[in-house]
């Protein structure tokens, strides 16, 4: 695993006091008395202007850049502060001197997913732009048109980057995009938008992002005219809530996972991977057809409630019509449970069995025998169930699994991270990652069940000749 650096970006270090942030930095870490001193120093006018200083209060990562560029990345960790630095922005671009002057930008987009995530997130969201704007100069939200407008004229539109042929003939001076790398069409949406970015004298656009190792985030790295700050979620700890960050530290340190959604680090493949992340983003589709046959499998947990590994459950189905080359299988979803007891993981198991309407249930039962059959069924007596014995190592069973991805065979209906990432840590050598691929397996499991074992017993019909 290696941290995939931007080459010839320009990279903002988090660890330096920049301009007016230095006052509050230093204010913040004074004794009470000098605190007093300055804010009984302040006109009442200064005072209610201090809360939206942006820069006074700014952690480093969510301040601009100077300079000449054309895109800042901003890549952090969950609740690093990233919404509010986008929103920051657009209302350093939108604002004037006064409530009426113009600022620098008149047209914003503002880009998320979908429409809702950026209407929720972007404009009502705690650290969206309503929420930080001062009431003398907060926009209007027009619903019809999905449009925020200032007092002194300045727009933002709210687009949704699932269809990128709708950004076609859009034009704005100033772009905010939030979560780039997890957008479904996200080299396609993009490109649309680098077509529309060109009012004004000096457009540019801001991304807010945690860090997924997609191909439309690793190649605005790798261009001279983007600058990245970056930040892990630890670094914005005073606004977050008690305990949040001790129980996602406690649980995801030192994982892969934990390095990419808490340090806010872009993760390369490991090296002879089974799967890479650019594969698993070209798998995902929108739309599931009639399936033949769904499964859920099962790799139970041997260790006791709330210690060891998880219970790897995933949902697949499959299209198992004509020869087996043109069969295709679909994973609908990962309902893995972490820290269950037997009885506990057996019920999440049968519940995603009735909620997907499965055919099957395979579990492997190394590990716990008969038991395994048994504690299912105390939660659904009639399950329909298979045990599956592991004769041969974990890579030996997933290699065939990957080669139907490799084929363009296997396709996921929806994102689903903690699986695929644990997908790009098994390689030719083993499992790098910590604790057991448990997810993996299930995988693999269900894989077998439905492509892989009735492939090897299919035979073409036999035509009857009268």
């Amino acid at each position: 695993m290696q941290h995939m650096g931007a080459r010839s970006t320009k990279e903002i270090s988090t660890s330096k006091p920049r301009g007016i942030r230095l006052g509050a930095s230093w204010i913040a870490s004074a004794p009470p008395s000098v605190q007093s001193e300055f804010l009984d120093s302040l006109v009442e006018s200064e005072l209610k202007a201090l809360p939206f200083l942006f820069e006074f209060w700014a952690l480093e990562h969510q301040l601009p850049p100077d300079g000449d560029w054309r895109s800042w990345l901003i890549m952090g960790g969950r609740g690093a502060g990233k919404t509010r630095a986008g929103a920051e922005w657009v209302r350093s671009l939108v604002e004037g001197a006064g409530p009426s002057d113009p600022g620098k930008a008149r047209r914003i987009a503002l880009v998320g997913e979908t429409f809702d995530q950026a209407r929720e997130v972007m404009v009502f969201g705690e650290s969206g732009i309503l929420a930080v704007c001062p009431p003398d100069r907060k926009p209007e939200w027009i619903a019809g048109r999905k449009m925020l407008v200032w007092p002194n004229g300045a727009t933002a539109q709210v687009l949704s980057a699932h269809d990128p042929d709708a950004l076609r003939g859009l034009q704005f001076d100033g772009l905010w995009a939030d979560e780039l790398a997890k957008w479904r069409k996200a080299e396609e949406a993009w490109d649309m938008l680098q077509f529309g970015l060109r009012l004004g004298d000096d457009p540019r656009a801001c991304v807010t992002t945690t860090p997924r190792n997609v191909k439309v985030l690793t190649d605005l790295l790798e261009r001279d005219s983007t600058v990245v700050t970056h930040a892990p979620t630890s670094a914005n700890r005073a606004n977050l809530a008690s305990g949040f960050l001790e129980e996602v530290q406690r649980r995801y340190a030192g994982t892969r996972l934990g390095r990419q959604e808490l340090d806010g680090v872009l993760l390369a493949d490991a090296e002879g991977a089974l799967w890479t992340s650019a594969g698993l983003e070209a798998a995902r589709v929108a739309k599931v057809p009639e399936l033949s046959r769904i499964v859920v499998a099962v790799d139970p947990s041997a260790a006791a409630k709330g210690a060891g590994d998880a219970c790897g459950i995933v949902v697949v189905g499959a299209v198992t019509e004509g020869p087996p080359q043109d069969w295709r299988a679909y994973v609908l979803e990962d309902a893995t449970v972490h820290g269950a007891s037997p009885l506990e993981w057996a019920k999440a198991a049968v519940d995603a069995f009735r909620r997907h309407g499965a055919d099957r249930m395979v579990a492997e039962v190394n590990q716990g025998g008969a038991m395994v059959e048994a504690v299912v069924r105390q939660v659904e007596p009639l399950v329909p169930f298979r045990s599956v014995h592991a004769a041969r190592g974990k890579v030996a069973r997933a290699e065939p699994a990957a080669a139907l991805y490799e084929q363009g065979r296997v396709r996921h209906a929806a994102a689903m991270s903690n699986l695929e990432d644990q997908m790009c840590q098994m390689t030719h050598l083993g499992y790098l990652g910590s604790g057991s691929p448990d997810r993996v397996d299930a995988l693999v499991w269900a894989l077998h069940e439905l492509m892989i074992e009735p492939a090897g017993k299919w035979r073409q019909p036999r035509l009857r000749v009268l």
